[in-house]
């Protein structure tokens, strides 16, 4: 029997619509992107960090474009989890992809919780305080957005579209006003780098954009997703990468090299203190904590839900989905202890080299469960291929990268992916036992 056009199912399903899962989308990539990664990225591309954000969009609009055939198709609250049960027939791979993509999503908010502290210590105690306050910070934001997804995110939720809306201002009015005020020598006389150095700086570039998966969570909460995900992924794929590019030629423009090397954690802010004065600098560190907040909400939101739903499957062990406080289960107060040792153990850069190879596996992951699935959700193969070309291409030259510069980037991914799949095979083991 149908459910009537009033009911509290239907009013559900109609909650959300292009505008409001661009909003998630684009909270989720400007705070994990811009804030957290500019300058990282301007270290390692140089002045070709522009070409990084290009072709990092690249990668993912042809990677959007699976996410939005999959989550048209299979319009659940799942996400990449159901994605992968239904692509692969072993349990065991698909609960060890799903456990690697929710391992990534608390590396990320460890990533931009170290982001929020790094831009909250300059803003509240100057350029000389100690950096132990940078992870003071961090490490109370975490805190507090736990604790707030525990009691339900409801409030925060509604209000997810605003604080998009003042992040994007402000980030728009320094590009805006930097733009003319770029110094060409600056821009020409900065040091470039070869095509591998490029590519694998793509790596982090593209984690800047990895925020939109989360778009795909939000399909079984609108009221035609087969045409309202694929128009919000493009939507905010595509505005995010005008940001992103015009965002890093005016950082390239206006801070020296020398200043980029010293706040490459505050890049963003530090270019606005040339074009706007004080103030500016201000106002952009204001909007950083308000951005990176908002973005380990939406993280923290993701992988609330998909590690209940792992639980469920019996794809983690039940402790993940058992009740601790208000929402909150007793993974994710583990989950939360976890973000926490991170914050104060890693740097910045040593977190997102972590965060980006995983996410570059487990999109790659993506794209081989499109092809998998392709005959029952629609899609072109040719795309299909090409974007798996490109991101095996990005992957191939960022791990050649690390391996170089932080060889325990590379170590602590395989970690991951090893005990992912022993994790999984123990529980499917258990699972067979009479």
């Amino acid at each position: 029997m149908s459910a009537r056009a009033d009911t509290p199912a239907t009013q559900q399903k109609q909650s959300m619509n292009v505008w409001s899962v661009s909003a998630l989308g684009i909270g989720s990539m400007v705070g994990a992107g811009i804030f957290a990664l500019l300058g990282q990225a301007a270290l390692m591309a140089g002045k070709d960090v522009y070409l990084s954000f290009l072709i990092g969009g690249v990668t993912a609009l042809l990677s959007g474009y699976s996410y939005a055939r999959l989550a048209a198709r299979y319009p659940t609250s799942g996400g990449i989890m159901d994605y992968f049960n239904r692509a692969f027939p072993s349990r065991i791979a698909s609960g060890a992809l799903s456990i690697v993509y929710l391992v990534t999503l608390i590396v990320t908010v460890a990533m931009i919780a170290k982001t929020f502290g790094a831009y909250a210590n300059r803003l509240m105690l100057g350029d000389a305080s100690p950096h132990v306050f940078t992870n003071v910070f961090a490490s109370a934001i975490v805190i507090v957005l736990v604790a707030l997804n525990m009691i339900g995110s409801e409030a925060v939720g509604r209000a997810e579209v605003a604080l998009v809306a003042i992040k994007l201002t402000i980030l728009v009015v320094l590009m805006l006003a930097g733009l003319p005020g770029i110094q060409p020598r600056m821009l020409t006389g900065g040091v470039g780098v070869d095509a591998a150095t490029l590519l694998a700086s793509v790596g982090l570039t593209f984690f800047a954009y990895a925020g939109f998966g989360m778009m795909a969570n939000a399909a079984g909460e609108v009221a035609a997703p087969e045409k309202t995900i694929p128009r919000a992924i493009v939507l905010a794929i595509g505005l995010v990468i005008v940001l992103y590019v015009g965002l890093s030629l005016v950082v390239l423009g206006n801070v020296s090299a020398t200043d980029l090397a010293r706040f490459a954690d505050t890049a963003v802010a530090e270019a606005a203190r040339p074009v706007l004065g004080h103030a500016g600098f201000v106002i952009v560190s204001i909007g950083a904590l308000l951005a990176t907040a908002s973005a380990i909400n939406a993280t923290l939101f993701s992988a609330l839900h998909i590690s209940k739903g792992l639980a469920a499957e019996r794809q983690l062990p039940e402790i993940f989905g058992r009740s601790s406080w208000g929402q909150g289960t007793q993974g994710m107060v583990w989950a939360a202890a976890a973000m926490l040792a991170m914050v104060n153990l890693l740097d910045l850069g040593a977190i997102a080299n972590i965060a980006g190879a995983n996410f570059l596996i487990s999109y790659l992951a993506v794209f081989v469960a499109h092809w998998r699935l392709r005959r029952d959700a629609g899609g072109s193969s040719l795309l299909i291929v090409a974007g798996f070309t490109l991101m095996a291409v990005v992957l191939a030259a960022f791990v050649a990268s690390l391996w170089k510069t932080q060889p325990v980037a590379i170590a602590l991914t395989l970690l991951v992916i090893l005990a992912s799949a022993a994790v999984e095979g123990l529980l499917q083991r258990r699972r067979a036992t009479p």
